[in-house]
């Protein structure tokens, strides 16, 4: 049998590309196998391009692939409508380069081992967190021929960045800033010199129909209990629209970014989180405006890539990612010093499911976080040190937290809310002065809200999405809950100091 070489030219930097198995690229495969998994898009897509280049070396067709796993962890109606929404704009974009991509009713696993067989080579984004890391590394081992993993939805490439795990934002910044200049490149689009094959032996896969997503849906076995969304659509053509009313309208406030009564961040943390957009090509898009809003391009350039990457670094070099084990010895010491200091309350994992605390700012941000499937970012960072208050202890509180998050947010099971998790338990943070509960971590409270924010501006915001029932579809048995209560906005105050679970805010 025909083997190609090797060592193969590319136009992607070799450093995001690596080789999964031993095996060469067969000569006499049928087509190349593109293997989408965590970057669902046409566009800055390095593995796609390098798959295409792989194709027109061997000269045969690409073709493309999404195995659909309905076991996923954690997974549920709203994160799968988001997926296929992505998804359908994918192939259609795709469908214009004449690349085909097949959408199959199958783990993925199952679906790349069998269509492998028929390949030349297969090759396949990068993933991070632990599942989809094993994966790549069972199917690469059970492949007859040569898999190559690109690394693309990062910057700077995880392991040219560090060979460690970072312990804060200040030690991964001039890592990854002194590479920019070599990885904050456009993607070169790669034109396609054989379109994929018509017919394609499927091996018994079942193919997928998503030119309807409710039909899709329910063709699933899901969990319909967190229903879909309509606040954010999933598609890359969906985030470019988000990006540019996010670089017309609000980059010049994005100094106000922490403000939770309005809404001027970027909102591309779901598009992100499903690879619908490269975060390359929204720095190169933000980058030319420097000259406009410096201090604004600077501080969402930070975040884009500094602390972005640092939450990649984390997932990709700390197995505890996402377990209390994950914080630092000094965080994971003082809090279980103090794990049996009295709570001024203690809630139930389904009191904070619904709402039902006495703190109407913490009520709010809970709300939005189901009915939208995105919280404002500095109100997740005091919805998180809440729960360790409120809550029998501290291992108890980080579960409930990430289970929370990643059941509701559309942005959950992603490195950067393992990381935001952990960072509410003093992960990439100092020692602070020491208190009850908190020990020497991080504290938040009301008060603090309410000096810096416009916090009544913030709860009107959340009730009128309630009221107005806005980016959110049929949920089942909470929407006749929900509409049995409201918040009470003219009698606004600060938390009730009571120690007791009165209930008041937003419960739903």
């Amino acid at each position: 049998m025909l083997r190609v070489s090797r060592r193969l030219m590319s136009m992607v930097d070799e450093t995001r590309i690596s080789r999964l198995n031993d095996e060469d690229v067969r000569g006499n495969g049928k087509f190349v196998l593109y293997w989408m998994q965590e970057s669902v898009r046409s566009r800055y897509n390095h593995a796609l391009e390098y798959a295409v280049e792989r194709a027109n070396e061997v000269k045969v067709p690409l073709l493309a692939v999404y195995g659909v796993d309905e076991s996923f962890p954690e997974t549920n109606e709203r994160h799968k409508a988001f997926l296929l929404e992505g998804l359908a704009e994918a192939q259609k974009n795709l469908g214009r380069r004449g690349i085909k991509l097949l959408i199959v009713n199958h783990p993925p696993k199952e679906t790349v081992s069998k269509l492998q067989k028929d390949a030349a080579c297969v090759v396949v984004d990068r993933g991070y967190v632990r599942i989809v890391r094993e994966w790549r590394q069972e199917v690469a081992e059970a492949s007859t021929c040569a898999v190559f993993q690109v690394e693309t939805d990062v910057v700077v490439p995880v392991e040219v960045t560090s060979n460690k795990e970072e312990t804060a934002a200040r030690t991964i910044r001039k890592k990854i800033e002194g590479r920019l200049d070599t990885y904050l490149k456009k993607v070169q689009e790669v034109p396609l010199e054989h379109d994929s094959p018509e017919n394609v032996d499927l091996h018994g896969l079942q193919l997928l129909d998503i030119s309807d997503i409710e039909s899709a849906l329910a063709s699933l076995s899901l969990d319909c209990s967190v229903w879909r969304v309509k606040t954010f659509l999933g598609g890359e053509d969906q985030a470019s629209k988000q990006l540019q009313l996010f670089l017309d309208t609000r980059l010049k406030h994005y100094g106000k970014r922490n403000e939770p009564s309005v809404d001027i961040t970027s909102n591309m943390s779901p598009y992100l989180h499903y690879g619908n957009i490269s975060p390359i090509e929204i720095a190169l898009k933000v980058r030319p405006l420097r000259k406009k809003y410096p201090d604004e391009v600077k501080s969402f350039l930070e975040e884009l890539i500094v602390r972005r990457e640092l939450a990649f670094n984390l997932v990709f070099y700390n197995d505890a990612y996402d377990s209390f084990d994950v914080i630092p010895n000094y965080a994971k010491i003082t809090l279980m010093e103090h794990a049996d200091d009295k709570r001024p309350y203690l809630y139930t994992e389904e009191q904070l499911e619904r709402a039902m605390t006495h703190d109407i700012y913490w009520n709010a941000a809970q709300a939005e976080m189901v009915l939208t499937g995105k919280m404002h970012t500095y109100m997740r960072m005091y919805w998180g040190k809440k729960i360790l208050e409120w809550t029998s202890g501290p291992r108890e509180a980080f579960d409930i937290a990430l289970r929370l998050n990643n059941k509701y947010n559309i942005d959950g099971r992603d490195p950067n809310s393992f990381t935001g998790i952990a960072w509410c338990f003093g992960k990439h943070d100092q020692g602070w002065a020491e208190r009850e509960i908190f020990g020497k971590v991080r504290y938040m409270n009301s008060a603090g809200l309410e000096r810096k924010f416009d916090m009544k501006g913030y709860v009107r915001r959340i009730n009128k999405i309630r009221s107005g029932h806005e980016g959110w579809e049929n949920p089942p048995g909470l929407l006749k809950y929900f509409n049995k209560r409201s918040a009470d906005l003219n009698g606004l105050s600060k938390p009730s100091k009571r120690r007791n679970n009165k209930r008041s805010g937003l419960p739903f």
